[in-house]
């Protein structure tokens, strides 16, 4: 890719970071000040489509993040050293706590 491309890629990566905070988020979800037998069926069902939609969003921000960080990692900075392998290592740290938590989403059937 192009260095404007990954630039690009890199703004993108933290707009998506916003949208799955904001996502993720269970107080923007339908119904939030109630109890979950108080939920009416279009309640519930909007509430089960966020949380999917939450899961697709984290989703597509670890891929983003992932490939940034390969595109990151082959043009490293000359005068960057000790600093690209720290970054790296916490991004890949970071990426793994994230898969963690999408398995642990599956696992558990709130994402499909």
């Amino acid at each position: 890719m192009r260095d404007d491309q990954i630039v690009r890629l890199q703004a993108l990566t933290e707009r998506l970071g916003e949208v799955v905070i904001n996502e993720i988020d269970p107080h923007n979800w339908p119904g939030a000040d109630k109890k979950p037998g108080e939920l009416t069926q279009q309640e519930r069902g909007d509430r089960y489509w966020c949380k999917k939609n939450a899961a697709a969003t984290m989703t597509l921000l670890l891929k983003t993040v992932n490939i940034a960080g390969i595109l990151n990692r082959q043009k490293p900075a000359p005068d960057a050293g000790s600093e690209i392998d720290e970054l790296d290592g916490e991004i890949a740290a970071a990426e793994r706590e994230a898969q963690a938590i999408i398995e642990r989403m599956q696992k558990s059937g709130n994402v499909h």
